[in-house]
């Protein structure tokens, strides 16, 4: 027996009852949870593939491993005269699209990953509470594939990129477009992510292209969730709008490998 307010009921009824109870809903739709687990995943994997990769040295003055190489976004192993791909040699137009999703939790060395993973840890909680796990994560995944397309697209063909910026611009985007669809101030979110652009374009070898990629993807998809009106239609509109930036952002990694082979 289990004791209960009033008296004792049996395991069988305090189960029936807990299912009865509706859980709370998320601002947006889905199911709100307290703990950010996605989150908290997310920034263990980044961990974790760190510390496979770093068995050569990276982020110690060492040189990329081979695992980090085999993951890492670059368009092409091998160019020809022409700029174009050499088939049969690797690279994202050689058919090794898993790149775009895997160089997303690949970092250069401890500093990167340190500055990733603590923005991360800074503002991933509250939109992953407001958006709920499954919006929350399909936001992630599609702000880091949007920075990983426009740096395929418009980067050298022979660049390796890496890192959880893309999506962490993206995750920026969308802190500014709740506060702005709940009215509030979105000052100070407005000048981080300027400040962060500003840094972006100011210092060498950091590749902007997966972070403007990242923000706008993240604006993109945020703004389909948080704007559809409530109702019953909702999640097949979420699921629509969230559709279309998915198809933009194939449709620029598409065209990107027809110009390179």
């Amino acid at each position: 027996m289990r004791s209960a307010s009033v008296g004792f009921q049996c395991p069988a009824c305090v189960k029936d009852g807990h299912a009865s109870v509706r859980r709370p809903q998320a601002a947006y739709g889905g199911t709100a949870h307290d703990q950010p687990v996605v989150t908290y995943a997310i920034m263990a994997l980044c961990g974790l593939l760190f510390l496979l990769t770093a068995g050569t040295g990276i982020g110690f003055g060492g040189s990329l491993s081979d695992l980090f190489q085999k993951l890492a976004l670059r368009p092409c192993l091998a160019v020809r005269v022409d700029g174009t791909c050499l088939p049969g040699i690797g690279g994202v137009a050689d058919g090794q699209y898993y790149r775009l999703l895997t160089s997303m939790f690949l970092h250069f060395g401890v500093v990167h990953l340190g500055l990733n993973m603590w923005v991360l840890w800074l503002v991933g909680p509250s939109i992953e509470r407001a958006l709920g796990r499954l919006r929350f994560a399909a936001l992630y995944l599609l702000a880091g594939l949007g920075g990983s397309a426009l740096s395929y697209a418009l980067g050298p063909v022979s660049e390796v990129a890496a890192g959880a910026s893309g999506a962490v611009f993206g995750l920026f985007a969308a802190f500014w477009v709740i506060q702005h669809r709940r009215g509030g101030d979105v000052s100070a979110i407005g000048v981080t992510i300027l400040l962060n652009l500003g840094f972006t374009f100011a210092v060498p070898n950091i590749d902007w292209r997966g972070h403007v990629g990242g923000l706008v993807t993240g604006a993109l998809v945020t703004a389909a969730l948080v704007y559809t009106p409530p109702g019953r239609q909702r999640v097949l509109l979420q699921g629509l709008g969230v559709l279309v930036v998915a198809v933009l952002v194939v449709g620029v990694v598409a065209a990107r490998t027809v110009q390179l082979t």
